[in-house]
């Protein structure tokens, strides 16, 4: 039987809703899927690559904080703390813990896993939380370091694409309409979301608002459970994966570079979703600055729209660009 998770709307909280991208969050979930071959299928060529690096990390402790089902520690991987947080500013808050509160958190997480609670290893931390803090927050830093921090350019990209487009989508068709749209587990009925994720879940928002956050890692599920005093936050897959780490297809048109030359051409043909100066680079491999200018010229000519998202910059095609990359010879 699945138990849904409910969310209680308020007239405020119509007013506080907004998206946020946050690597910390990836890195946790990166983590959890090494644990979860039900959660591997759209990464198989990631983890393929990735493979020598991962089994140089030993990710028991985190592992134990990560129950089949049941709480997982929130000052460890809490709600972004904006819209565009980089993993530093997150890790820092992480390491700034208050270690009477990640102590009750921690505690909570291990009785969910049978034995845990039990095991030298909790018994040391529920000893000395501060020293449990350092050593979580190095482990997760590790983690961001040698797997996720090489791709987080591509990662960003996807995930800054899922908050346009649902972006736009709410302007279209308001909350109630976007989040069934959003993932099928949602559905919402006279100003309450209810969550298909079996684990009971019920919490009214108090003008807080709620938090959409796309993640790229943690397809199939989703999750609705920060406690109070965590802000209210929605995780879900973000659209596109199944492409994610897909190398780039075909070829740029001959007529597309007969007319913008080679380097603007590529640059108009990659950008099938929104994406900054940096994750272009990245995909394409070239100097950002040859990026940037080819960027700069497509936008004067009426091919590109530009506008900022936290700290990114973020380009798309206007509908003469779409017109254009999408021309046959």
């Amino acid at each position: 039987m699945v138990v849904p998770s409910r969310l209680h709307f308020g007239e405020d909280d119509f007013l506080r809703c907004r998206f946020a991208v946050s690597p910390l969050w990836e890195t946790q979930e990166v983590v959890r899927t090494l644990k979860r071959p039900e959660r591997q299928g759209y990464h198989a060529h990631w983890l393929r690559r990735m493979e020598k690096v991962a089994a140089g990390l030993d990710l028991t402790d985190l592992w134990l904080l990560m129950p089949r089902r049941g709480h997982c520690p929130d000052w460890l991987c809490p709600p972004p703390i904006g819209p565009a947080a980089t993993f530093e500013e997150e890790i820092a808050a992480v390491r700034a813990s208050d270690p009477a509160t990640a102590r009750a958190d921690t505690a909570k997480s291990l009785a969910d896993t049978p034995g845990a609670l039990d095991s030298p290893q909790a018994r040391r931390w529920l000893r000395d939380p501060a020293g449990m803090v350092r050593e979580l927050a190095d482990a997760m830093e590790e983690v961001w370091r040698t797997l996720v921090a090489p791709d987080w350019p591509r990662l960003r990209t996807l995930l800054e694409a899922d908050v346009a487009f649902h972006s736009r989508r709410l302007a279209e068709v308001g909350l109630g309409g976007l989040l069934p749209e959003i993932n099928r587990r949602f559905g919402w009925q006279a100003g309450t979301l209810t969550v298909d994720m079996n684990l009971e879940h019920e919490r009214h928002l108090g003008g807080q608002g709620l938090m959409l956050m796309p993640s790229v890692f943690i397809w199939p599920d989703v999750v609705s459970t920060f406690e109070p005093p965590w802000q209210p936050t929605l995780v879900y897959p973000a659209r596109g994966i199944g492409g994610l780490w897909a190398e780039p297809a075909g070829r740029t048109p001959d007529t597309l570079v007969r007319l913008l030359g080679r380097g603007r051409a590529t640059v108009l043909a990659a950008l099938d979703e929104p994406a900054s100066t940096g994750a272009l680079a990245h995909r394409l491999g070239l100097a950002p600055s040859s990026v940037s200018a080819h960027l700069t010229l497509l936008r004067e000519a009426g091919l590109l729209t530009a506008r900022r998202y936290g700290h990114q910059v973020l380009y798309e095609r206007t509908p003469l660009g779409i017109a254009l990359a999408s021309g046959d010879d």
